[in-house]
C-alpha cells in the first residue's frame, strides 16, 4: 500500500488480487496487465497507459485516472466511485456492470465504449466524446457546458448522448 511505481513498466504482468491502495502509478505503463479483483483504491494513475488491461472487479474508488489511457480495457463489474477520469481515453473500454458514481469524465474519450445497466452518475462536458458508445445506464448525469452545469436523466440524458453520436439507453428508476 502506498508504494511508488511512477514511470515503471509493468506491462503484461499478472497482479490478480493485488493491493495497489494509495499507490502512485503516475505515467506507469501497464499495457495488458491482469488486475482481476485487485484493490487500487486511492491510487494515482495520472497519465498511466492501461491499454487492454483487465480490470475486472477492481476497486478504483477515489482513484485518479486523469489523462490515463484505458483503451480496450475490461472494467466489467469494477467499482469507480469519486474518480477523476478527466481527459482519460477509454476508447472501446468495456464498463459492463461497473459502478460509475461521481466519476468526472470531462474531456474524456468514451468512443466505442460499452456499458450495460451501469450506474452512471458522472460529469460530462461538451468535450466528452461518446460517438458509438453503446448500451444502457441509470442516470442522472451532470452535463457542463458554456451555460453552466445541469443534471440530466431519462429521456433528456438519452437525447443528449444521441446528439453526441452515442447509442445509449437510459433506464428509468422504478
Amino acid at each position: 500500500m502506498g508504494l511508488d511505481f511512477s514511470g515503471a513498466d509493468l506491462s503484461y504482468g499478472d497482479f490478480s488480487e493485488s493491493w495497489f491502495t494509495d499507490a502512485k502509478l503516475i505515467n506507469a505503463t501497464l499495457v495488458q496487465v491482469e488486475l482481476y479483483r485487485s484493490d487500487a483504491q486511492g491510487a494515482d494513475l495520472t497519465g498511466a497507459d492501461l491499454t487492454g488491461a483487465s480490470l475486472v472487479r477492481v476497486n478504483l474508488d477515489d482513484a485518479i485516472l486523469r489523462n490515463a489511457n484505458l483503451d480496450a480495457a475490461n472494467l466489467v463489474k469494477a467499482s469507480l466511485c469519486d474518480v477523476d477520469a478527466s481527459g482519460a481515453s477509454c476508447r472501446g473500454t468495456r464498463f459492463m456492470g461497473s459502478s460509475l458514481l461521481h466519476v468526472d469524465f470531462r474531456s474524456a474519450d468514451l468512443r466505442d465504449s460499452v456499458v450495460d445497466e451501469n450506474s452512471f452518475q458522472v460529469t460530462l462536458d461538451e468535450n466528452t466524446k461518446i460517438e458509438a458508445m453503446t448500451g444502457s445506464v441509470f442516470g442522472p448525469a451532470v452535463v457542463v457546458d458554456k451555460a453552466g452545469s445541469r443534471e440530466l436523466s431519462g429521456g433528456e440524458l438519452e437525447e443528449w448522448m444521441r446528439s453526441k453520436g452515442g447509442n445509449v439507453r437510459v433506464i428509468g428508476v422504478k
